[in-house]
C-alpha cells in the first residue's frame, strides 16, 4: 500500500487530487496540508510513503524549505514535486533540496500515477525533457568546478527581500518597496534565514557583502 500526503495551498487542488488518487492502484491518501510547516508535522505523524509537494505556498513554509527539512529528519521519505513551474531554476532547487521526482500539474493523470509509483519504489522520476536539462546543467557545473550554494535555494522574491534586509530596511519599508504585506515579508525573511543558515542581521550583512549583493562607494 502506497500512502500519500498531499501538500498544496489550494483546497480545490487537494480535493481533486484526493478524488483522483485515493483507492487507485493501491494508493491511499492519509492526509492533506496547506503549507510546509503543517506538511512536516503531518509527515512525522502519519509516516506516508510519498509526499506530493507543491512549491509555491505563500502562507507558511514554502515547498523547497519543507523538502529539505523533511529529507533531513525523514531520509526514507519520498517527495514528488507537483508544480506549475516548468522552469530549470525550480527543477534544480527541488532536486538539490532532496526531491525524488518532479512533475507538472498539467500532466496527464496516467503520468502522475506512474510518477507516484516510480518514486514509491525508490526510483527517481523526471519528465524526459527535465532529465535532459538536469544532466546537461550538472555536467556543465562539474566541468566548471562549481560547488552547490544555498543561495540557489532562494526564490526570486526571497532574493529581493534578502537585499533589502541587508541594506537595513525594516519589514514595513520592504513591504512598501515590493508592494506586498508586512506578514508576507516576515514569512520571506524567515525562509531566507532558514535556507542560508543565518541567525542574526550582522551574519546576513556579512553574507550579502560576500555574495556581492551590496555595493559600497
Amino acid at each position: 500500500m502506497t500512502t500519500l500526503l498531499i501538500v498544496d495551498d489550494h483546497a480545490v487542488v487537494r480535493s481533486g487530487l484526493r478524488m483522483l488518487l485515493d483507492g487507485r492502484q493501491g494508493m491511499t491518501v492519509v492526509g492533506e496540508a496547506s503549507e510546509g510547516n503543517e506538511a512536516i508535522r503531518l509527515a512525522h505523524e502519519l509516516k506516508p510513503t510519498v509526499v506530493l509537494m507543491d512549491l509555491s505556498m505563500p502562507h507558511g513554509k514554502d515547498g523547497l524549505t519543507a523538502i529539505a527539512e523533511l529529507k533531513s529528519s525523514l531520509p526514507d521519505l519520498y517527495v514528488l514535486v507537483l508544480t506549475m513551474h516548468d522552469d530549470d531554476e525550480y527543477l534544480f532547487r527541488a532536486i538539490h533540496a532532496g526531491a525524488s521526482g518532479y512533475i507538472l500539474k498539467n500532466s496527464p493523470h496516467e503520468e502522475l500515477l506512474t510518477a507516484i509509483q516510480t518514486v514509491a519504489e525508490g526510483n527517481a522520476y523526471l519528465l524526459p525533457t527535465a532529465t535532459k536539462r538536469l544532466m546537461s546543467d550538472y555536467v556543465q557545473r562539474l566541468r566548471a568546478g562549481e560547488q552547490p550554494d544555498a543561495y540557489e535555494l532562494l526564490s526570486e522574491r526571497e532574493k529581493e527581500v534578502l537585499e533589502w534586509m541587508a541594506k537595513g530596511y525594516a519589514n514595513k519599508d520592504i513591504a512598501e518597496q515590493l508592494i506586498i504585506s508586512v506578514k508576507t515579508v516576515e514569512t520571506h525573511r524567515s525562509h531566507v534565514m532558514e535556507k542560508l543558515g543565518l541567525k542574526t542581521r550582522p551574519e546576513l550583512i556579512k553574507y550579502a557583502v560576500k555574495k556581492g549583493l551590496l555595493q559600497f562607494d
